[in-house]
């Protein structure tokens, strides 16, 4: 299947499940904490779910256990929540959470410090923010992939990181994955063109040391090969002919 084009209608459906994920990632924002467990933070966005009629994007697909994706530090990606993996201070935190409700997905991720974090930490979380704010700023309807992995890509290693080749963002809609795959860095192919009515998941994950990523042995724990803290940051961005709409506001 090709890329899938949005009407206005469709956009804002997406918009309400987009909502459902913006209010539980910032309510599990304000429940983390040291000593708050991966776990109690699954536990948390099961129960905010079941109160609004959306189901999980995450639960079962391709095996995944879980509603939510909860990383620390050297983990990139695909964390699996654990009664084991309980917050600690200057720990960073990614969540990542999706739903559909409506026939409509909804896709947003988020990294953020526990406690106070060290300034290598603070630099990676402001500087993978950029990235992302970057790439959003070329979602016109003219540009290319190619403008959005070039914005990221530019910005993240003059600031001394590396980006992760390995995982890419991706259209979203009627499906949690679609087309086109959004590379944050390299040439995209094909190169295609930005289309008034495309949403796109973007998602820099950006690293302090090495671009490299690892999958533990569950699967689907991503780590930096080098074992240095990642950050991730993902919207659900619409083209639109007045520039680009951030379906997953803060």
């Amino acid at each position: 299947m090709g890329v899938v084009l949005k009407t206005k209608k469709e956009i804002e459906a997406m918009r309400e499940a987009n909502r459902v994920v913006v209010e539980t990632l910032l309510d599990l924002k304000n429940m983390a904490r040291p000593g708050i467990t991966t776990l109690e933070l699954e536990q948390r966005a099961k129960k905010r779910l079941a109160k609004t009629g959306a189901k999980s994007a995450f639960l079962g697909y391709r095996g995944y256990p879980a509603v939510l994706c909860a990383s620390v530090n050297e983990e990139v990606v695909h964390g699996i929540p654990s009664p084991k993996k309980a917050l600690k201070e200057g720990d960073l935190l990614s969540l990542d959470f999706g739903v559909e409700l409506n026939g409509f997905y909804g896709d947003a991720a988020i990294t953020l410090p526990v406690g106070e974090v060290n300034e290598e930490k603070r630099r990676l979380l402001r500087v993978t923010r950029e990235c992302l704010d970057r790439a959003i700023e070329k979602m016109a309807p003219g540009n290319r992939l190619s403008d959005l992995a070039r914005a990221v890509q530019s910005h993240a290693e003059a600031n001394g990181f590396s980006v992760v080749y390995q995982f890419v963002g991706h259209g979203i809609g009627r499906s949690m994955h679609e087309e086109p795959q959004v590379p944050n860095c390299g040439s995209p192919r094909p190169d295609l063109k930005l289309a008034e009515g495309m949403v796109l998941a973007l998602e820099p994950m950006i690293n302090a040391g090495v671009a490299e990523v690892l999958v533990l042995e569950d699967a689907w724990t991503a780590v930096t090969a080098d074992r240095r803290p990642s950050a991730h940051f993902e919207r659900s961005v619409a083209v639109t002919a007045n520039g680009p709409e951030i379906l997953s506001a803060w």
